[in-house]
């Protein structure tokens, strides 16, 4: 297990996994933000000025902001569409360069010729 560890990290997934639990956890600040700030806000004034964080149901002493969780709804969905486009282009720019064939050209009869000038000088 000591030995799996070792070769985990030395081969630099570590270093992959901590950046993309940054990148994420930024894509989800910014994400929150725009749900939030942008999207819930024009939903409520389309569904005749509503405010979702206030939507709530009082039950006994218990109060269930059930308006938070339809946020928190939408900001999860939010955030899986981009990390699903955001896959889709990396395996789109993947794919695209591995079917870009590397392209050899063969020399021309002159090249050839000047090649074994050279080679024929070179020798003297």
């Amino acid at each position: 297990m000591v030995k799996e560890f070792k070769e985990f990290i030395s081969q630099g997934k570590v270093l992959d996994f901590a950046v993309a639990v940054i990148i994420a956890g930024a894509i989800g600040k910014i994400v929150s933000s725009l749900v939030n700030d942008i999207i819930m806000p024009l939903i409520g004034l389309i569904l005749g000025g509503t405010n979702f964080q206030g939507l709530s149901i009082t039950i006994g002493n218990a109060s269930i902001k059930y308006g938070a969780f339809i946020q928190s709804i939408v900001d999860f969905l939010l955030i899986a569409l981009f990390i699903f486009l955001a896959i889709k282009i990396v395996e789109k720019m993947k794919n695209y360069k591995s079917k870009v064939p590397d392209v050899v050209e063969e020399p021309t009869k002159q090249e050839v010729l000047l090649t074994e000038i050279r080679d024929l000088l070179k020798k003297d």
